[in-house]
């Protein structure tokens, strides 16, 4: 083969118009990632970035914005049980998976301030 995967650049993330405050309030404040600064490009278009370990997540404007309830990332964090502790100290309301047992892997959901699903995983 002549080319190579890489990896995961960036995850995006759709949201309504006017989301930039909520995002930041959510991703940056009460889950403590890093806003990165967009392109200049970029800019007009609304949104924001931020950074989560070794990748980046895109909140973007879409105008036609309908949350999404099945389809979502998932991100890996070593010490699961002291993040829900942060997420609950921060009024974050988190879903635990039953099936974890199943797996072997313990995994919780939380809704973003616009109502798309969100996981965060811990590998055994």
């Amino acid at each position: 083969m002549a080319f190579a995967y890489e990896g995961l650049d960036h995850v995006q993330l759709a949201a309504p118009e006017g989301c930039e405050t909520d995002a930041r309030a959510f991703f940056g404040e009460r889950l403590g990632w890093a806003e990165i600064p967009k392109p200049e490009p970029l800019r007009a278009r609304g949104g924001v970035w931020f950074q989560c370990g070794a990748h980046q997540v895109h909140i973007g404007v879409q105008r036609d914005f309908a949350p999404a309830k099945k389809a979502h990332p998932a991100f890996l964090v070593r010490n699961l049980g002291a993040f829900r502790e942060h997420l609950r100290l921060r009024g974050i309301a988190v879903i635990d998976d039953d099936a974890r047992a199943e797996e072997g892997i313990e995994r919780l959901y939380v809704n973003d301030p616009f109502g798309n699903r969100i996981e965060f995983m811990e590998r055994p």
